[in-house]
């Protein structure tokens, strides 16, 4: 039978069955990641890829996590950050919250934000996954180099 074919009863076990498990999730979560940390990933900003970028920058990470980090400039400033990642949720908020945390800086100050300092915005990572916040940093800096070096053969 198709799901829409089930009855009521049916389609409100699977719902309440699907609450369960959302709510087994974020208790989970939460004792594993901060208030920040999980509300970044749940609800990530800035993601996808920009088809008109003006820097592109792509780390990929020992986990075989892969960060894309794109921007957009005018004005010597960020005006637009996004990310994409195939990386687990604490990777996912890395790339949320650096897009929010460098829209509207220079590329010199974007380039000197730390993954300790991302870190810190998170409230702390799991020593497990502080590496996401390096593989976040790594591909926005190579994003601004790509943009550096545009420009310098004039193509940006």
């Amino acid at each position: 039978m198709s799901l829409s074919g089930r009855n009521t009863r049916e389609k409100d076990e699977l719902d309440e069955l699907a609450e369960s498990i959302v709510l087994i999730m974020e208790r989970e979560d939460a004792k594993i990641y901060s208030r920040e940390t999980v509300s970044e990933f749940r609800n990530p900003a800035n993601v996808g890829r920009m088809e008109d970028a003006d820097g592109v920058g792509i780390a990929d990470g020992l986990c075989a996590d892969t960060m894309e980090m794109y921007i957009k400039v005018d004005g010597g400033r960020i005006q637009r950050c996004t990310f994409f990642t195939d990386g687990c949720g604490a990777t996912i908020a890395c790339g949320s919250r650096l897009t929010r945390l460098v829209t509207g800086m220079t590329g010199q100050e974007a380039k000197a934000v730390s993954h300790e300092e991302l870190i810190s915005l998170l409230n702390g990572l799991p020593k497990e996954h502080e590496h996401c916040a390096a593989l976040a940093v790594i591909a926005l800096r190579n994003a601004i180099r790509d943009c550096e070096r545009r420009v310098e053969e004039g193509q940006g």
